[in-house]
């Protein structure tokens, strides 16, 4: 029974260890133009200000909204993925690799909460996943032809 345990435990931080160095690959990778201002201004999406309240300010988090705005922005985010008018492929795998560590990240925010440690390093790794899931977005958006010219053409016409 205790080397079952011990298998068992061993084999999910050995998996978390993965999972977590795949992801991190993947979100060192940047695309050559930030595009996510924009979606972020388009939705009003909340995660840079959960990411700045949490790096410029010492006061303490305010646990459950900075959560709730996170799992709302994500799902916003896969939504709008998913269903993007030029997304033959829907998700692609790195982001369904992302959308798993998102959920992992997650539930692990709500464990370490628990305990009492940990909240800001948890919720800084969700907000990167958000960055690159809007980065995504916005660089689908900007690839979408309007008659001659792209979205982002016509943007900067504007």
């Amino acid at each position: 029974m205790f080397e079952a345990t011990l298998i068992l435990i061993i084999s999910t931080a050995l998996m978390l260890f993965y999972l977590q160095a795949a992801c991190q690959r993947i979100l060192s990778r940047r695309a050559h133009q930030e595009f996510y201002h924009s979606i972020v201004n388009a939705n009003r999406l909340e995660f840079p200000f959960v990411r700045s309240a949490i790096e410029e300010y010492d006061a303490p988090l305010d646990y459950s909204r900075f959560r709730m705005q996170l799992k709302c922005d994500y799902l916003a985010l896969t939504y709008l993925l998913k269903n993007a008018a030029n997304s033959s492929l829907r998700l692609s795998r790195d982001e369904k690799l992302l959308a798993l560590y998102f959920q992992t990240m997650f539930f692990l925010l709500g464990v370490f909460h628990l305990v009492g440690v940990g909240e800001e390093v948890f919720m800084l790794k969700l907000t990167s996943v958000l960055q690159y899931f809007s980065n995504v977005l916005g660089e689908r958006v900007s690839q979408i032809r309007f008659g001659n010219m792209t979205a982002s053409e016509y943007l900067l016409s504007l």
